[in-house]
């Protein structure tokens, strides 16, 4: 076996994994580590969003190699999210929210960063567009989250200074995963 299908084979492993986990909260709605977390609106939207890298290179560079390394990037902070909330550990690991946020994005703009290193721009380029990418889509996580699951919680309370933290550590991870893949 190849080190590419064995990578490819890793690939399905993790949409599979994030595919059973979805179904799991799907299924199990009234346990507590899935009330109140918005679960089935992640049962819609990780599926579409981790069918954004098949589509796009079907549809416009099927005549290259799949991109199985930024489809990895793309797909793991989505996995990583649903088994935090599959093992209840944003309820009973008080960082582990915050470390999402960074960690999360750092992978994701990583992915972009590597799509983006198949354009003819220099490295700075790259970064800057990184950036600007984890920085606009931790924006939209938020903007989200407050819309299907925090504009009406007892979160409410708390929901500003815990947006603010998790916009940072998002911008943050953005930065970190732009440069590892820029430099």
């Amino acid at each position: 076996m190849t080190a590419r299908r064995i990578w490819l084979a890793i690939d399905i492993g993790l949409k599979l994994a994030l595919i059973s986990l979805l179904l799991t909260a799907v299924l199990y709605p009234h346990l507590p580590q899935f009330e109140g977390k918005a679960m089935g609106g992640r049962a819609v939207a990780y599926p579409l969003s981790v069918l954004i890298v098949p589509v796009v290179w079907f549809v416009w560079f099927r005549r290259y190699p799949y991109p199985i390394a930024i489809d990895i990037l793309v797909v793991l902070p989505f996995l990583i999210d649903t088994a935090g909330n599959a093992l209840d550990l944003y309820d009973t690991i008080e960082w582990w929210d915050d470390a999402n946020h960074l960690v999360n994005w750092a992978i994701l703009t990583a992915g972009a960063a590597v799509a983006l290193s198949y354009l003819p721009l220099g490295r700075l380029n790259r970064f800057a567009l990184g950036v600007g990418f984890g920085a606009v889509t931790a924006i939209g996580w938020e903007l989200a989250e407050y819309v299907t699951f925090i504009r009406n919680s007892p979160e409410l309370a708390t929901a500003y200074t815990d947006t603010l933290g998790d916009l940072l550590l998002g911008t943050i991870g953005a930065v970190i995963g732009s440069a590892v893949v820029a430099w």
